[in-house]
């Protein structure tokens, strides 16, 4: 049970570290990389939820999670990068070392909050979900300061992680609904592609900063 819980602990400070590191990078290559190396952990934390709770569906999770999340969504995001040409660095919002004192602020936030309201479940269940909302938060101020579309979708994504993580930790959850939410990533993964592909046609840029000076023209 001990080696159940630590490596279990392990494999989500991973995900959480990627999750944080991704607000350091201003390059999309490098924040794909982190995405990516953030889904590989996420499928082998779901393989190893399924041997410690004896779950097949856990295992058909990790191979969703594995094919989908960590080779065709890289494999498309990269594909977007190199299409548009977006090698150089993207604008943030705010300065890098304030967004990262804020990652650290929101995953204290994330431990005060979640422990304290489920000291009757399991401890690798509580951990395990402290270290999934501490991951949705930091993908969502990484949707936040930055003002690429694409870095805004890679925090997304970074976001539907943090869940899955919270839903296999939970002994029960429904892999239907595990699937679903995976079926839901790929299918807003492909309207957002044709998104931008529309944007970069009007507009000749993914900087949604130009697209608020249009706005307030507008008005």
């Amino acid at each position: 049970m001990t080696l159940t819980f630590s490596l279990a602990h392990l494999l989500g400070g991973i995900i959480l570290l990627c999750a944080f590191l991704q607000l350091s990078q201003r390059r999309l290559a490098a924040m794909v990389t982190l995405y990516q190396a953030e889904a590989l952990v996420l499928s082998a934390a779901a393989f190893w939820q399924g041997y410690a709770q004896h779950e097949m569906a856990l295992y058909l999770t990790g191979l969703i999670t594995l094919a989908l999340k960590a080779v065709v969504l890289p494999m498309g995001l990269r594909e977007i990068v190199l299409r548009f040409n977006m090698v150089r660095a993207v604008e943030t919002a705010m300065p890098m070392a304030l967004s990262m004192i804020l990652g650290l602020g929101l995953i204290g936030v994330a431990v005060l909050v979640t422990l304290p309201t489920t000291e009757s479940s399991l401890s690798l269940t509580r951990e395990d979900i402290a270290i999934a909302l501490s991951v949705v938060l930091l993908g969502l101020l990484l949707m936040t300061v930055r003002r690429n579309a694409l870095a805004q979708i890679i925090g997304f994504l970074s976001m539907e992680n943090g869940l899955v993580l919270a839903a296999i930790g939970m002994p029960g959850m429904p892999f239907v609904a595990e699937f679903s939410v995976a079926l839901l990533v790929l299918l807003a993964f492909l309207v957002v592609g044709v998104f931008l592909l529309r944007i970069r046609e009007h507009f000749d840029t993914l900087d949604l900063s130009g697209l608020e000076e249009i706005e307030r023209r507008g008005r």
